[in-house]
């Protein structure tokens, strides 16, 4: 007997509690699935960003800055601050056998701008010899920034072309850099020439917190590479045996405790998740259970009048899909709206670089978590759908159970 092909979808719309019912608990799933994997993606993506930035095999720093950890609430936890050092120790560093390349930074904590409500860091570098930055920014400014030019980070409310005040000195916005889910994204670039002149207009208001320093004669600190003849970790401890006043650092050593972090948060989100799976699919082999059991008589009548066994699975399974797609796709949209809106508090709350994948990856990421889930539905109704496919239509239909 030929059964309208629409029956599946008409026997969800006349029962829309339970159809409701078991989209949301569809919907939950898929959450937690494209959510948590895409958080602990998310926060390796940054992770991966931020070693790409540091972009040197060692960091050298004023040993006070070090003692006092200012390096690594800087590079790492977006702290404002400056510490400087004598820029002679450049070239005593550079005497050292094994330095490949080396360049200059200089840190400066703004005052407040109107790009911001807080004071931000504006670090400095030198477009010449600079290796760790400039990649970087190369992908937002195709030229070498002009004096003056700065580049800021994309949490900054400022655009290309706007004018930037720092210390009385007018900044022109030259680029604005894409989103590295680190501390960069609320930083200001400059080169070297722009950020001596803010820290002498600094100087001349009275406005510095660094002392009585001359802006030509102070670095704040070194990025080094080494060349393959040598280990970083050897050099590290050349220069800190050598050259005095001040500490070297391998940039492993400074995100150690973030990608121990990491992998505290990653085997946290990935516990919570598993835990609401296991918990969410008992839930829905009871609610196929339930749902057949409410519907036996249903299913004897399809099968009184010629209705196929083949025929009745393929209903139950038809509608199964049909809750799985939409409850799917609903749970893992509201999972990318909640992290693309949220994802900058997520980051806050967490402490740890966060930076959602790029778009195809996002996609693939989807489509994963939806077919995973509606498999996870399908197999989860097949026990319910075999035992109804079986029944003794007679014997339902005299009253038994």
């Amino acid at each position: 007997m030929k059964i309208d092909k629409s029956l599946p979808y008409k026997n969800l719309v006349g029962r829309p509690g339970r159809a409701i019912a078991l989209i949301l608990l569809t919907s939950l799933l898929s959450l937690t699935l494209f959510a948590g994997t895409l958080v602990i993606k998310s926060l390796r993506t940054g992770l991966f960003s931020l070693e790409s930035r540091l972009g040197a095999d060692l960091m050298i720093v004023p040993e006070e800055a070090y003692e006092q950890s200012q390096i690594e609430n800087i590079v790492l936890n977006g702290s404002i601050g400056e510490f400087y050092m004598d820029s002679e120790k450049t070239a005593e560093i550079a005497k050292l056998a094994g330095i490949q390349e080396m360049s200059s930074q200089f840190f400066l904590a703004s005052a407040n701008s109107g790009c911001c409500s807080v004071p931000v860091q504006i670090i400095g570098y030198d477009p010449e010899t600079d290796f760790s930055v400039s990649p970087w920014i190369k992908r937002s400014l195709a030229k070498e920034p002009q004096d003056m030019d700065v580049i800021i980070g994309s949490s900054l409310n400022a655009y290309v072309g706007d004018s930037l005040y720092f210390y009385g000195k007018e900044c022109h916005v030259a680029a604005k850099l894409e989103k590295t889910g680190t501390s960069f994204d609320t930083a200001v670039f400059t080169n070297s020439n722009t950020i001596k002149e803010l820290m002498r207009s600094a100087i001349n208001r009275n406005m510095n917190k660094f002392g009585d320093v001359d802006p030509d004669k102070v670095v704040s600190c070194l990025m080094v590479n080494v060349d393959k003849a040598h280990t970083a970790q050897q050099i590290r401890l050349d220069i800190n045996k050598n050259i005095e006043g001040v500490k070297a650092v391998q940039t492993r050593d400074l995100i150690a405790g973030v990608s121990e972090s990491l992998r505290g948060a990653a085997d946290l989100i990935g516990g919570l998740s598993a835990a609401i799976w296991i918990l969410g699919i008992g839930i829905l082999i009871l609610s196929f259970n339930l749902s057949v059991n409410g519907r036996i008589k249903e299913f004897a009548l399809l099968r009184m009048i010629g209705v196929s066994r083949k025929r009745l699975a393929s209903i139950i399974m038809e509608e199964t899909l049909i809750i799985g797609i939409v409850g799917a796709v609903i749970g893992s949209l509201t999972g990318l709206f909640v992290l693309v809106q949220f994802g900058t508090l997520i980051e806050n709350k967490l402490g740890l670089p966060f930076l959602l994948p790029g778009t195809w990856n996002l996609v693939l990421l989807a489509i994963i978590a939806i077919s995973v889930t509606v498999l996870s539905e399908v197999l989860s109704a097949a026990y319910s759908t075999l035992r109804i496919s079986r029944i003794d239509t007679a014997y339902i239909l005299r009253g038994g159970n």
